[in-house]
């Protein structure tokens, strides 16, 4: 993995290049803003005016913007103008979610393109990068204000279930992604897990079948009434045994054993790569329970042993990693958290967010990526 960085206009962008072996390559990136005193509508100016030149260049080699998420400080007098100026210069799936970036400024991107794929838009929020025999599929901001939680979770799967249905694909079968932001955590995220496991038990993922790598986090959308709001990413064309599920047992147990239906990890083979997919990911041990209550700097700790196991089980390590997002419950920890983090990851992609984790006890996530090389007998990537 190739990493780099550089700070114009008030932005910092963060960025990680997997080169590939046939002009296949990927780069995710992180832009966060350097100079939090500035207005909002210009720190947005001067985001677009870098990614616009960030995006020519490595356009030159054929990379195209495939999926963005912004966080936001404040969604509700943010999205629309955000959403709309950044989709002008990026084209691609825009999610959003009210998350305020920590360490200053009021808007975070986390950027992902690929080389040579060719774009599909099938709708505003969905965007398909097809290359060879895979079609990846990024949906976004799924969701719909409805009676409670547990009825938009139902809702936004149902919704994924019926665009995967029209493309013959499935949930079971295709889907390796997902994210559930959901407003008031601490209150609404027993209707989240509900929702999901009965619509999973209808869809055939059981604890003897598997999940589905995921986040559950605290996020917001700029309609008050929206509670929940659900991204995916699912993938046509895979093969039997392309697909294998982390566990990192001797560190973590199955989240079954406390009702709640997600991986922890999945690793996606190709013919020259493995991509990694790490979901959010805590400080808890093999038997469930939150590890150094109330203290910060050792739930840190214990949650970058906890992603480094899985890594390790997909025989991969921090040097693979493309980008890493870390969701913060008490904004005060940020300092020493900012620490702590550029000590394991010095020059990975990253942002930390204001956003409760969906156990109270849990003081910090953290959800990742990685692309480590790898040889096997399917299709290139």
């Amino acid at each position: 993995m190739q990493h780099s960085s550089y700070t114009d206009r008030s932005v910092r962008l963060v960025r990680s290049l997997f080169p590939g072996n046939a002009a296949n390559g990927e780069i995710h990136a992180i832009a966060t803003i350097t100079n939090p005193e500035l207005p909002f509508d210009l720190q947005l100016s001067h985001l677009c005016s870098v990614l616009a030149t960030f995006v020519a260049r490595v356009g030159k080699d054929g990379y195209v913007p495939v999926m963005s998420r912004l966080m936001l400080s404040d969604a509700a007098n943010q999205a629309d103008q955000a959403v709309g100026d950044i989709k002008s210069v990026l084209g691609c799936a825009i999610a959003y979610v009210q998350q305020p970036p920590l360490g200053g400024g009021k808007i975070a991107v986390w950027l992902y393109l690929q080389q040579n794929a060719q774009l599909q838009t099938i709708d505003q929020n969905t965007t398909i990068a097809t290359r060879g025999q895979f079609a990846h599929i990024w949906s976004t901001m799924l969701c719909q204000p409805l009676a409670d939680t547990y009825a938009e979770t139902e809702a936004q799967l149902q919704a994924l279930e019926s665009m995967l249905q029209q493309r013959g694909l499935t949930i079971e079968k295709n889907c390796q992604r997902t994210w559930f932001f959901v407003q008031n955590i601490d209150v609404n995220y027993a209707d989240v897990v509900r929702s999901r496991r009965e619509n999973f038990d209808r869809n055939g993922l059981t604890i003897n079948t598997h999940y589905i790598a995921s986040t559950g986090i605290c996020g917001r959308h700029a309609d008050s009434r929206v509670t929940s709001i659900m991204d995916a990413y699912s993938i046509d064309g895979l093969e039997p045994g392309q697909v294998q599920y982390l566990h990192a047992a001797q560190n973590m147990n199955r989240t079954s054993d406390y009702g709640v239906t997600f991986e922890r990890g999945t690793a996606i083979d190709y013919a020259e790569r493995r991509h990694i997919i790490i979901s959010g990911t805590a400080s808890i041990d093999n038997s469930g329970n939150v590890v150094c209550p109330r203290d910060i700097d050792g739930q840190v700790r214990r949650m970058l042993q906890n992603v480094e196991a899985l890594l390790a089980e997909a025989e991969a390590s921090w040097d693979d990693l493309t980008h890493a997002i870390v969701y913060l419950r008490d904004p005060s920890d940020h300092a020493l958290v900012s620490q702590l983090l550029a000590q394991q990851l010095p020059e990975i992609p990253l942002v930390i967010t204001l956003a409760p984790v969906c156990r109270p006890g849990w003081l910090i996530e953290m959800e990742a990526i990685a692309i480590a090389k790898h040889e096997s007998r399917f299709a290139q990537f």
